[in-house]
Formats: structure tokens, sequence, C-alpha cells
């Protein structure tokens, strides 16, 4: 069938042509508007800005001219550049065009002042009716940030005389030079004579500028056009009556999306690669509380707010993938243009309505398009915490307006970033911008994507194991420190692995519970949306389970990383500053598997003291030690996950801290076991757990608000047995003491272990620590009081010669 096309009514009765490749027509139509400067406009079909489109085929096109984009400069050069879109229109435009580019953080100028935020750059645009264009990112350097030369990727709806590009590129040019620009459009419209312009330009500022865009045309306009425009603008607007909004239809209602932590709502101060995984991790969640809040709409708007493109826009991708809905997408605007019901004109209705964000230069009209008459069943607002004030739920604002027109209305409101203090920002700035972005499954670990980002460098190549009984003797001695080499990865029997898989079944419940437990205490504690951030690597899938009880109970997506803590070296500083550069200090809380005597909890506390604003209290799942405040449980019981290593660790070794291969900027090392991939239980374990959530939720509800009331504060019982078995037992060495069934099992794996003390009756628990022993040839001595399940016993003063002939310990006489 046969479409009329959208300028037709402009082109009849201007003499107004618009000639180009062939889809130019599909991408554009015409209207009308009242500007002093340029009648007509074009109307973009696929910008989502005047017309209501597929948010898939919105986000899709700016996609593909990023990959396009990236192609161009080359992977190196793609990794330098920074990605600027211009406000209002093309917002989301750039914001989709630095996803298809992937690796480079986005910003987009803005007609917004924010306290605070120094501008970084401004320029003019000749022709729209609101001209200054701000920059204001929350890293001055961010224009700079890559390196000095580092491409700028300039992105708009479409280029026509160019000369917004060029007041850009003139005026950041000055402040940044570099050898390259690319410009980005959906259309290129420029004459001859300007495409002449841009080359001359750029041989001025003796710099590259290409140019990518999706199609090519040119619009010819007859003499006296202007002011036959105003003429037909008036005219129509003389014969138009809109009289009294009709009433509202429905009440709006709220949905809450629950957006995560430290995301900001679009690229207005700085949007990166790391706030893009954060951002994509936590969208199906959202678009299902949105579903679920839409009920049985079968045709939904969700329309964004002026420059808050992008955000409303993904969460329309999700919502059309997670539905069999038909959704559309658009967004108000501040431009004013004519409105007239026909179909071969572009804007068939709007909606007037007070500007509701307070505005630096005042009250003003704002406007929804091809919104009225378009059969919505529903439509999801989305503002930003500046924009939900009382002249949007005003009687005349922007929600009552939408009310007449549709039988729901959905408010989802996504919080303004505020950015961080410059002083904060400044501290952290130049070191983070050397570091490189977290690994990420399945590239490194089993672990998905989402579950942790490990803020490690990858030595999966490099050969670091060592016989255990040569390490342990390189440590004793003092020639080598523990954190320098890798043991071997210990290959468990099949008898073994069976122990394990019954050890998991028997205490899946008690290890959700307690997960559950220290999840809500934190949420209370230190909500509401922490930065998770795991000890490597047993902190790690109590971390990833964390997360998830976090997900499954409460629909948030909290942001997980993994870093390295190396008992007598401290924790990995460059972490830290990454974790600073990227999220509030105050957010980050320190996850561990469980405590032995409370060494490590001494070890972050002293080594965050050179760092500001972090808080040193490690959360656990079982504090058996009484070293910490923040846990799960206090009972030594088996956490099936200290019976393996990589194995149940998303198949990452543990870290690694050398001098020749970790430098002044370099994150602490770890290797990634894929050759283990046949043996790997990560995710058995996680999804055994998981799967115990729902049964456990009373009762952690239960223990948690308990625990919120009681006196959590350390005790260091653990500490002071294990001063005392060291000195009975004649070893003069705690560090050679390991308390606990989690530590008693890494002595099994990992060390040359002199023998085991169990608890009288501690039974199954500890099945798996006698089946080791026993294939070991170490001794299990039962005593009575002790306040641990079992304690682990490095054989002291080790050499070689202190073992038989197969490798094992003697046993002490």
């Amino acid at each position: 069938m046969d479409v009329e096309w959208s300028g037709n009514w402009v082109a009849g009765r201007l003499g107004v042509e618009l000639a180009g490749d062939g889809e130019i027509r599909e991408l554009l139509g015409l209207a009308l508007r009242r500007n002093p400067k340029r009648a007509h406009l074009l109307v973009s079909n696929v910008l989502g800005k005047h017309v209501p489109q597929r948010p898939s085929v919105v986000h899709g096109v700016g996609y593909e001219l990023g990959e396009r984009v990236r192609h161009l400069l080359g992977e190196t050069e793609a990794r330098r550049a920074v990605v600027l879109g211009y406000a209002e229109t093309a917002t989301g435009l750039g914001h989709a065009v630095a996803d298809g580019l992937g690796v480079a953080p986005y910003l987009h100028s803005t007609r917004r002042p924010v306290t605070g935020v120094a501008q970084a750059g401004g320029f003019e645009e000749a022709h729209s009716h609101a001209t200054s264009h701000l920059l204001l990112p929350e890293d001055p350097d961010l224009l700079n940030a890559t390196g000095e030369g580092a491409p700028l990727v300039l992105v708009d709806d479409e280029f026509s005389t160019g000369n917004t590009v060029l007041n850009t590129i003139r005026a950041l040019h000055a402040r940044y030079p570099r050898d390259r620009y690319v410009i980005v459009a959906l259309v290129d419209m420029r004459s001859e004579a300007d495409q002449g312009r841009l080359a001359a330009f750029a041989e001025e500022i003796g710099a590259r500028v290409d140019l990518v865009a999706r199609a090519r045309g040119t619009v010819r306009l007859p003499d006296g056009v202007l002011e036959k425009g105003r003429s037909l603008v008036a005219a129509q607007e003389a014969a138009t009556t809109e009289g009294e909004p009709p009433a509202p239809r429905s009440v709006p209602a709220r949905v809450a999306l629950d957006w995560p932590a430290g995301v900001p709502d679009g690229g207005r101060h700085g949007f990166t690669p790391v706030h893009r995984a954060a951002l994509e991790a936590a969208l199906p969640a959202m678009a299902g509380r949105v579903a679920e809040a839409l009920g049985e709409a079968r045709r939904v708007l969700v329309l964004g707010f002026e420059e808050l493109m992008y955000a409303p826009l993904r969460l329309a991708t999700a919502l059309e993938a997670a539905t069999t809905a038909e959704v559309r997408y658009s967004t108000t605007t501040r431009s004013p243009v004519l409105a007239v019901d026909d179909p071969g004109y572009a804007i068939r209705s709007r909606l007037v309505f007070p500007a509701h964000d307070d505005p630096a230069d005042g009250p003003g009209d704002r406007y929804a398009y091809n919104v009225a008459g378009a059969g919505f069943d529903a439509v999801v607002a989305v503002v930003d915490s500046t924009a939900d004030t009382p002249a949007l739920h005003a009687p005349d604002g922007l929600l009552a307006r939408l009310a007449a027109h549709t039988d729901r209305v959905l408010l989802a409101v996504v919080p303004s970033y505020v950015p961080s203090p410059a002083s904060h920002r400044a501290s952290h700035r130049q070191e983070a911008a050397m570091l490189p972005e977290p690994l990420r499954g399945p590239a490194f670990s089993s672990y998905a994507a989402d579950d942790v980002g490990w803020l490690l460098q990858d030595l999966s190549d490099t050969p670091l194991e060592a016989p255990t009984e040569e390490r342990e003797e390189a440590i004793q001695s003092g020639g080598a420190h523990y954190a320098e080499s890798l043991p071997v990865e210990y290959q468990p029997s099949p008898q073994y692995q069976a122990l394990f898989k019954t050890a998991l079944d028997t205490s899946a419940a008690r290890i959700a519970r307690a997960v559950g437990t220290v999840t809500e205490t934190v949420l209370a504690e230190r909500g509401p949306r922490p930065v998770l951030v795991s000890l490597a690597r047993a902190g790690t899938p109590v971390g990833v389970l964390m997360r998830r009880w976090a997900q499954h109970r409460h629909g948030l997506d909290l942001p997980h990383y993994a870093v390295s803590i190396v008992r007598g070296r401290g924790i990995d500083a460059n972490a830290l500053r990454w974790l600073a550069a990227h999220h509030d200090p105050a957010d980050i809380v320190f996850v561990d598997g469980w405590t032995g005597k409370g060494a490590i909890t001494r070890e972050l506390a002293a080594a965050l003291e050179e760092f500001e604003g972090f808080d040193p209290e490690i959360a656990v799942l079982a504090d058996p030690g009484g070293c910490v405040r923040t846990y799960g449980t206090r009972e030594d019981f088996l956490i099936p996950s200290a019976c393996l290593n990589s194995t149940v660790s998303g198949l990452i070794s543990r870290t690694v801290l050398r001098s020749d291969l970790v430098g002044p900027h370099d994150f602490h090392g770890g290797k990634f076991y894929r050759e283990l991939a046949d043996s790997d239980v990560s995710g058995l374990f996680l999804d055994t757990v998981a799967a115990r959530f729902d049964e456990v939720a009373d009762a952690v509800d239960t223990e948690a608000k308990a625990l919120l009331a009681a006196d959590r504060a350390p005790t260091w019982e653990g500490w002071a047995a294990v001063e005392r078995i060291s000195e009975e037992y004649g070893i003069h060495d705690v560090n050679l003491v390991k308390p606990g069934v989690g530590e008693t099992t890494r002595v099994l794996l990992r060390r040359v272990p002199w023998k085991i003390l169990a608890k009288r009756g501690a039974g199954a628990d500890l099945d798996h620590v006698r089946l080791l022993a026993e294939q070991r040839g170490v001794p299990v001595e039962e005593v009575g009081e002790l306040p641990y399940s079992c304690v682990g016993l490095i054989h002291p003063k080790y050499t070689r010669g202190a073992t038989g002939a197969d490798g094992t310990a003697v046993t002490a006489k």
C-alpha cells in the first residue's frame, strides 16, 4: 500500500523540494514553524523526537552509525575517541552512536546549567530557537581524557549548512586541539558550497575531518520562501481554534524503576562504557516493572523529556523486547511547530503544556507532537527527578494533557545525576584514566558479564604455578611471598566431587539464609543502592549471590566488582582509585566469604587509611571469628565454595602480586583457567543456592530485623583462640594457624598441612576435610574447647625434608 509522503503539504504550498538518495523521503518529512531564520523544519521519522517510532529502529539507526565510525577509526583510535552529541534533539542519537562505537565515553551539550559543575566549553547553534550550548562534564578532562589529540566524534540529527559543527570545532579546538574529527548525522543536507566550506575549514585548522551520514540530499527553496512560510503559518494559526483541552480520561500513576546506582541519567555530565554495562544489566528488570504496571495495554508510547532522550529510549527498547505490545517512542520538546492534521504533513497534532523543570531561561511552553489522536492505550512519561515538579502534575501540566488522550498514564522518574565534588574527582581522575576497564565473562571467568567486573589484569598466559612443597619452603624461608606464585590447581577425585555436591545440597538453604541476612543488613545500613566489592576470590561467589538476592527480592541491580587484597601487602590501590573515580566511595561495601582470625579485616582497615571516603567494614557470609559487625551468621559451617578452588569461583585463580608482572599503574593479576571448564561448578553453586531464596525469605526477614537491633560489635574471639593455639602447639606464628572450615580447606588444598584440629562432634560439615586429610596423610585431632568447627595448622619451620617421599606431611612425634 502506498503511503503519502509527510512532506507533500509543505512542498505543495511553498514549492520546497527535497531531493536525495532513495531513502531520504523515508527518513524525513516536512513541517512549518514560526522562526525568523528558517520557516521549514525537516522532521525525522527515525530520531524519536517529533514522530513516535519503534524504539529498536531509533536506537538501531544510531548504533549502526557508531559501528561505521568504529570501522572508520580502527580499534586503536576508537578506544581513544570521545563522542559529543547536541542538545536537545541529538542527545539520544549521539548516545546510540556511542553505543555502536562501544568503547568511547559520551557527552552531550546542554541548556541546563548545573550548580557546582564548571563549564568546559560552549558554542552557538545559528538556526535554533534556543542557541546556547553548554558543555558540563563531571570530569573536566573528559574532552581530552583519553590522550592528547584523541578523535572527537560530533553527532547531530542533520548536517545542513555546517555552521553548528564549525562553531563547535572552532570553540573546542582552541582548548583541546586534536588531529581528527568525525561528524555523524542522520542526513547530510549541505549544498555544494557548504561542502567546500568544511574542507577549507579542516585545512585551516590542520585537522582531518570525516563525515558519516545515513543518507544525503538537498532542500531547494524558492525565492521568498521565508516570508511566504511566515504568512502560511499565521494563516493556519488564525484558522485553528484549539479550544479547551478535553478532560482527563485517567489518573496518572507512578511506576518505580529502581534505576541502577551510580549510572547517570544521560550524557549531560559524561557517560562511560562502565555506566553502559551497568545500565544494560538493569534494563530487563526495569522494563519488567513497567510492563507489569501497563497490564493489558496493547499500543504503548514511551515519552521522553527534552534532553532526557537516551534513558527513556533504552527503557523503550527493553520494553519492546519484553512484551508483545506495540511500543513507540518519542520525546517532548521546546521547539514550537505548526500542527496540521493532514497525512501529507509531518506534525499531525500537538499538546502544549508549561515547562516543568524550572528552566534557567525562565518559564515557557513545551510540546508533545503526534501523541493526541494516535490511538495509544497507554503512555509512559519518563522524566528526570529535576523535572518531577508540581508543574508536571498541575491541571494544565504534561500528565494531565496526556491523560486526556489515553486510558493510562504512567510516570517513571529517573534520578537526576549529581556530579561528585570537584575535590573527589580531582584526587582520582588522573590515576583512573590510566587504568583499563574491568575484565568480565565470558572473556575472563565463567561468570556472566553482569555478575561481576574483575579489577584485575589477565595473566592467563603467564606460567605462575609451583609445586606446593616448593612454594611452602620459599614462603617460610622468607625467599618469596605467597602472592608471587600460584599453587597447582587441585583437581578433585570423583569421591571428593560427590562430597561437594552432597554438601551443597545439604547446606544450600543455610547458605541462602545467610546470603539473604547479610544482604538485607547491607541494604538497611548502607543502602539504598550499595556497590558490592568482593575480595577476590573467596568473596566473589558471595558477592554474586548477594547481588542476585537484591535483584530477586527487591528488583535492584547492584554493581559488583572483585578486587585483590594480599596479606602483608594490602589492597590493590589502583583498584581503589578506579572505584573512587566511578562510584562514590561511601557506597562501596567490601564483601568476603568468611572470617578466620580477622587478618584480612585488619589488613583492609590499614590499607584504607590512605584513601578518603571508604568504609573499612567487611560484610561476610559467616563470621565465626567475631571479627566484623555485618554478617549472615556467626556459625562456623561448611560453605561449599570453600571446598574447591577456581572451579567454584568462575575459573579464576587466587590473585598475584609480583613486581616484574604488576607495575605501578597495573591492577594485581589473576589467571582464567579456561582449560578447567569441564570441571566448573561455579554456576551450579550459584543456581543451587539461589533456588532456595524464596524458601528462606521469611526466616531472613526475622533474622535481619533481629540483627539490626542487636549489639554486633566484634568480639575478636577467634583471634584470641588462634594466639592460644599458636603457643600451645609450639608454632609461635599466628599466620600458620588457619581457623574455620574455609581456611582449613585452603590449608589442605594449597599449603603443606601439619595437622587438623577438629571440634569434637563437628559431624558432616567436616567430611570433606577428613577426606582431604586422609588423602594427604595429615592427622585429624579432635579437641573440646574450640570456637571453630576446625583449625588447620600449616607445617611449622617447613622444609622439603619435612615431608615423606610422596610429598605428604610427616606426623609430628
